[in-house]
């Protein structure tokens, strides 16, 4: 018989506990670690919001101008710079960008499409893969190195917002080129918008990589490296930069019986589906377990 704690007395029992968080559940993480709960770092990816008006991505992607009847477009981009992946994530034609920020002096931003995508922007975030040796400076926090490195990018984002939820943003020539924007284009975004180069604020290995994939980018798709670009900081939660341990076959964690991580938090998904379908193996799992 497994129980899990509520609000710090209340225990709920049963013959399984399946632990379904979301990836930005990091009081779980500490609790977790307080309690030797074996977990792991990951890797994970972080980087900017692009937003470029929506008419613009429509004649990109329609090679037309006359495109009336069709919706707004979308796209998908990638490439590998320097032996990473560099890729445009969570795509939103004809959406909105949001604060997400979950604690305070830090800052994130996220995207959305209302169901009519209907607003005059669309947004993407591009993120550059970040892996194990990123995290070395941060070792000492470990299993959670991967997340107090995601930590302080946001506080670093934070620092250059005029401490409010204002996003430090650079158009994306600019940014490319290396200097600070003069003026900013419109933008969804409605805490608003302040010019801050993010060409020496991003981490160097982030921000050397998004300059590369945009150059190599022009050449692929023309007009979508352009000064009517927005680039906004920061985009840092695409995923878990935690793993909780768990085995293969049984989906179950490998030294607590009846205990399930599922899905993004736990490090097994990456979006909406893949969660799901983690969610539904996982509750398989703990069936075939229950009824053994």
């Amino acid at each position: 018989m497994q129980g899990v704690i509520v609000n710090g007395s209340d225990e709920v029992t049963g013959d399984a506990v399946i632990l379904g968080v979301g990836h930005s559940a990091r009081d779980i993480y500490y609790l977790l670690r307080e309690h030797n709960i074996k977990m792991e770092p990951k890797e994970f990816a972080m980087g900017v919001r692009i937003e470029h008006p929506q008419p613009l991505i429509n004649e990109i992607q329609y090679h037309s101008t006359e495109y009336s009847e069709l919706p707004p477009a979308s796209y998908n981009l990638s490439c590998q710079v320097g032996g990473r992946g560099v890729y445009s994530f969570c795509m939103c034609p004809g959406g909105i960008i949001i604060p997400a920020s979950t604690a305070p002096d830090e800052l994130v931003i996220n995207g959305m499409s209302y169901s009519k995508r209907n607003s005059r922007y669309a947004n993407s975030g591009f993120v550059v893969t970040v892996n194990e040796k990123d995290m070395d400076k941060y070792i000492d926090h470990y299993p959670l190195n991967g997340l107090k490195f995601q930590q302080e990018y946001e506080k670093i984002v934070y620092g250059n917002s005029n401490s409010s939820q204002s996003a430090p943003a650079q158009r994306m020539t600019d940014f490319v080129d290396g200097i600070l924007s003069s003026s900013l284009p419109g933008t969804s975004y409605i805490p608003g918008v302040i010019s801050a180069p993010l060409h020496e604020i991003l981490p160097s290995f982030i921000g050397d990589n998004l300059r590369e994939a945009f150059r190599v980018i022009d050449k692929k798709v023309r007009g979508y490296f352009t000064s009517e670009a927005l680039i906004l900081a920061g985009e840092s939660r695409t995923s878990s930069p935690v793993r909780i341990l768990r085995d293969p076959e049984t989906f179950m964690h490998p030294e607590i019986s009846g205990f399930f991580p599922a899905g993004e938090g736990a490090g097994f998904a990456g979006g909406i589906v893949s969660t799901g379908v983690d969610g539904e193996n996982c509750a398989k799992a703990a069936a075939r377990y229950i009824l053994a």
